[in-house]
């Protein structure tokens, strides 16, 4: 079985954006996924945690103090070392920021990790629609916060107007170009974005004691924050999800190529890559979010046929386009021969060396200025 790096999320956004609601409703809707939660609060009385408190399994309050100033790399790998333990079965992490939280400073955190067990999942920012502007005013910081961001939520759409969403929506645009932005209200995101059941080995869903996250499932959590359902809305349209699967190998430079120049709205890409005989005997574990890229090779399982399976996920993307410009990936010549004196038959490995400038070294510890 392939051992699925977990992806650690920030949640991130100005204090009243919605992170809360939001972490709220992802909890209540898990898709079968298991979520680890830290919780950061600013000040003495953890409200937050409170609110959160009975919803997941492993809650982790840091206590009083912004995340970034409270605790350094080393402490940071101490809490995410606890909540990856295999026995805790655990998805996903995530991390939500205090709202006077540099979230820079907690992706640095994350990718500098030695945890060979995790992997950065993203910045999503909550920005609040109808409070925007006053925010921009309060914390002009914000604009730097968004630049950085690989996903943004515009909450609270419910409260603006049809013409000042698109005013937004251009504003953001200019601020954080080719970054998605999804709206919603109460915090109503689609989880799929977040979550990977599509490539989840199979099998790995165990028959367990049912959890308070499953009774609540059970006991009509499908109802939002103001008792209305969640399927109001229909949060899948914000989005959309592309499948790419091939028998062919994929010629390493093409899929760079690809990949150096993914367009604007590409969220994440994940899913597994075959490259034929530039590496016969390994498949590569492929993570993209934002402009974050990582390739993590591992032996092909016995029992699967040597392919390609990924799953893209983003906002405003052309599905047809981007299937045919990965079909354009796959090789249908034979592999480059290696240079004058190499063995009969072999075939130049400089082809890989743009998908190894992503493979982390030896110890899985993630180069945090790599992008």
């Amino acid at each position: 079985m392939s051992r699925q790096r977990i992806p650690v999320v920030v949640l991130a956004g100005f204090l009243g954006s919605g992170k809360t609601t939001l972490l709220n409703h992802l909890l209540r809707h898990r898709a079968g996924n298991r979520i680890a939660v830290v919780v950061n609060d600013f000040g003495a009385i953890e409200i937050d945690a409170m609110t959160v408190a009975g919803q997941v399994g492993s809650t982790v309050s840091l206590g009083d103090g912004c995340l970034c100033c409270a605790v350094d790399a080393s402490e940071l790998d101490g809490y995410l070392e606890l909540l990856t333990k295999p026995s805790a079965r655990i998805d996903i992490i995530v991390i939500e920021a205090s709202g006077l939280a540099e979230p820079q400073e907690l992706v640095r955190m994350i990718l500098a990790g030695d945890n060979p067990r995790t992997v950065y999942g993203g910045l999503v920012e909550v920005v609040d629609a109808a409070e925007f502007d006053a925010t921009r005013e309060r914390h002009p910081e914000i604009d730097r916060h968004l630049a950085i961001a690989d996903l943004v939520v515009l909450n609270k759409t419910d409260r603006v107007a049809e013409p000042e969403l698109r005013r937004l929506r251009a504003t953001l645009g200019e601020l954080s170009p080719g970054t998605p932005a999804v709206s919603a209200s109460y915090g109503r995101i689609d989880p799929a974005l977040l979550f990977d059941p599509a490539v989840r080995p199979a099998g790995e869903e165990k028959v367990r004691q049912l959890s308070f996250e499953d009774l609540l499932d059970d006991a009509g959590a499908h109802d939002g924050d103001d008792g209305h359902s969640s399927h109001d809305g229909h949060l899948h349209a914000g989005y959309e999800s592309v499948s790419f699967t091939s028998r062919a190998p994929v010629d390493p430079r093409r899929l760079m190529a690809f990949l150096d120049s993914r367009p604007d709205g590409l969220y994440r890409i994940k899913g597994f890559v075959g490259f034929g005989a530039y590496d016969a005997a390994n498949r590569y574990a492929l993570h993209a979010v934002g402009r974050f890229l990582r390739f993590h090779p591992e032996p092909w399982p016995r029992d699967e046929e040597p392919g390609t399976q990924l799953v893209l996920i983003g906002s405003g993307i052309d599905g047809d386009a981007l299937l045919k410009e990965l079909a354009a990936c796959e090789q249908t010549d034979p592999p480059e021969p290696a240079g004058p004196g190499a063995r009969p038959g072999a075939v130049d490995d400089r082809a890989m060396w743009g998908v190894l400038r992503y493979v982390p070294g030896p110890s899985g510890a993630e180069d945090p200025d790599r992008p």
